[in-house]
C-alpha cells in the first residue's frame, strides 16, 4: 500500500487522457499540479466504491457528496474524513437537491451513481451547469434520453464519459492489443452480453441478502429497491454496455464505423418467478408478480463495415457469471469461456490454444506498468483505470476514451431491444449519434506507449 501511495503522489497517476488519447505528448506529463474539486452524486455501494479510489489520489479535492439516503451519507463523510480530508457538503432533503451541488462554484466534475432512471437527468443537469460529468452505466433509458445527452454535450460543449469498466479488464485490453496488430486479420464477428445470475441482487429484504431474499421495491434495500422493477416493466436488454463496450472499441464504432441496424428477441420468462415459490412459498404475494422481461434476450447487430455483434442479457436464471465475449477474425479467434484462442497457420490444423500465454504474450501497456497500483481498486483494478480515465480527461477538459456518443449508442440497445421483441424481432434502424461525423472520427489510440 505504502508503494501505492508513493506512486500517486509523485505522480498523480499519470493520466489515462495521456495513457489512452493520441492527443497528448510527453511534455505535459507531470506537469499538471491543479486538483480537480470533485463532487459524487450517489453514494451507495457502487458510488461508495468510486469514492473510495477517488480518496486514494492526491490530485482530487471531494468537496460534496449527495444522496438521499441518510445512512449512505453518514459513510461517505466518514470516508473523506478519514483520508484526511476536509468534510464534504452535504446535499440529499429531497431527490432534486443534487441540482443545489451543481450550483457550487467548488465543483469541477459529478460522478452519477444513481438508480438508472436518474442517470440522464442528472447527467443532463450536470452538463448544463459545466461540470465534467462521469455517469454510470446504462447511460441512458430510452431514445429520447440518448439523444439528451448529445445535444446537451454538442449545445454545452461540456464533456460526459460513462464510466464502463469492463473495457479495461486485463484480458479485454489484451485481445484488443491483439485486434489492433491483426493478429485475427480483418474483423467479421462479435459476441459477448451480461450473463450474471443476480437473482440474489434483484431480491434483498437485508434480512435474506443472499440465498433466499424474495423482496423487491419499497420492502427492500439497496439495487432490489429499484432495479428488479425493470423486469416487471420492461421486456428488453436493460444491461447491455459491459460486454458491448469492449466490442464496439474493437470495431471502431463511431470512429469509421457504426452501428446500422438491430434486431432482438426473448424467451419466456419463469425464472424470477421461480426464485420467489423456491424461497417464498406459492403465496407469497410476489408470487403473483407478473414480469414482463425474457429469462434470456439475444440481440443481433449490423455494422456499416459488415460485422455482426451478438449481444446477450441472462440474468434471471442460474448460471456461472460470464461475458460471453467472442472476436473473430479472417485468421482466427478468441473466445472468453474456455479461456482459448486459435489463429490459422500459428495453432495446430482445428485445435485451440489455451489463451493464457497469448494473453501474457499481448499484455496491454497500460496493465505492463500500472497493474500492482490497480491492486484493491475493485472489480479486479478495472475501476482503477476508468476512474483514473475520468480524472484526467476532466483535469485536462477534454473528450473522455469513452464518450457521450459511446454513451448514446451503447446504451441505445435497451429501447431498440424493447421495440424490436414488441414486433416479433423486427430490424430496427440503429440512429447516428454523430449526425454522419462518424466517418471521419479518429480512433482512440488506446494502444499508446509513449507515457
Amino acid at each position: 500500500m505504502n508503494s501505492r501511495r508513493k506512486f500517486i503522489k509523485e505522480t498523480s497517476v499519470l493520466g489515462a487522457g495521456v495513457l489512452v488519447t493520441p492527443s497528448f505528448a510527453l511534455d505535459v506529463i507531470g506537469q499538471d499540479t491543479e486538483k480537480l474539486n470533485v463532487a459524487m452524486i450517489g453514494v451507495g455501494l457502487r458510488g461508495t466504491n468510486h469514492l473510495e479510489n477517488l480518496l486514494r489520489r492526491k490530485d482530487i479535492n471531494l468537496t460534496a457528496v449527495c444522496d438521499v439516503d441518510p445512512s449512505r451519507i453518514a459513510i461517505a463523510k466518514d470516508l473523506v474524513i478519514k483520508s484526511g480530508r476536509k468534510e464534504p457538503l452535504v446535499f440529499g432533503k429531497n431527490d432534486y437537491d443534487y441540482r443545489n451541488l451543481l450550483e457550487l462554484k467548488e465543483v469541477d466534475a459529478v460522478i452519477i451513481a444513481t438508480p438508472w432512471l436518474w442517470h440522464t437527468r442528472m447527467a443532463v443537469d450536470a452538463m448544463k451547469a459545466g461540470k465534467y460529468a462521469g455517469i454510470e452505466v446504462s447511460a441512458a433509458n430510452t431514445m429520447e434520453e440518448c439523444w439528451d445527452l448529445v445535444n446537451t454535450h454538442e449545445h454545452t460543449g461540456t464533456h460526459l464519459m460513462i464510466l464502463e469498466n469492463v473495457n479495461y479488464r486485463r484480458d479485454v485490453l489484451a485481445v484488443l492489443n491483439m485486434v489492433r496488430q491483426n493478429v485475427f486479420g480483418e474483423l467479421v464477428h462479435f459476441r459477448c452480453g451480461y450473463q450474471h445470475d443476480l437473482r440474489e441482487v434483484k431480491f434483498n429484504n437485508g434480512k435474506q441478502a443472499y440465498g433466499g431474499g424474495v423482496e423487491f421495491g419499497e420492502n427492500a434495500i439497496s439495487e432490489a429497491k429499484w432495479r428488479t422493477n425493470h423486469s416487471v416493466k420492461r421486456n428488453a436488454d436493460v444491461y447491455p454496455t459491459h460486454g458491448l463496450g469492449p466490442i464496439a472499441v474493437m470495431a471502431d464504432i463511431n470512429r469509421g464505423n457504426r452501428f446500422v441496424s438491430m434486431t432482438a428477441n426473448a424467451t419466456k420468462g419463469i425464472g424470477l418467478h421461480n426464485h420467489i415459490v423456491k424461497h417464498g412459498g406459492k403465496d407469497h404475494p410476489n408470487a403473483k408478480v407478473k414480469f414482463k422481461q425474457g429469462d434470456v434476450i439475444t440481440s443481433t447487430i449490423e455494422t456499416s463495415n459488415g460485422e455482426t455483434i451478438i449481444v446477450t442479457h441472462d440474468c434471471n436464471l442460474p448460471r456461472p457469471y460470464s461475458l460471453g465475449f467472442r472476436v473473430q477474425g479472417a485468421n482466427g479467434l478468441w473466445e472468453v469461456d474456455g479461456n482459448r484462442i486459435y489463429v490459422e497457420g500459428k495453432s495446430e490444423p482445428h485445435e485451440w490454444d489455451a489463451a493464457d500465454e497469448w494473453l501474457k504474450k499481448y499484455d496491454h501497456p497500460l496493465w505492463k506498468k500500472f497493474g500492482e497500483y490497480a491492486e484493491g481498486a475493485g472489480h479486479g483494478g478495472m475501476d482503477f483505470f476508468v476512474i483514473n480515465a475520468f480524472v484526467e480527461s476532466a483535469k485536462r477538459k477534454v473528450a473522455p476514451p469513452m464518450d457521450v456518443y459511446d454513451a448514446a449508442a451503447w446504451s441505445a440497445i435497451t429501447p431498440l431491444s424493447e421495440i424490436s421483441i414488441e414486433n416479433n424481432g423486427a430490424p430496427q434502424d440503429f440512429p447516428d449519434f454523430t449526425r454522419g461525423l462518424w466517418i471521419n472520427r479518429t480512433p482512440y489510440n488506446w494502444m499508446k506507449e509513449d507515457y
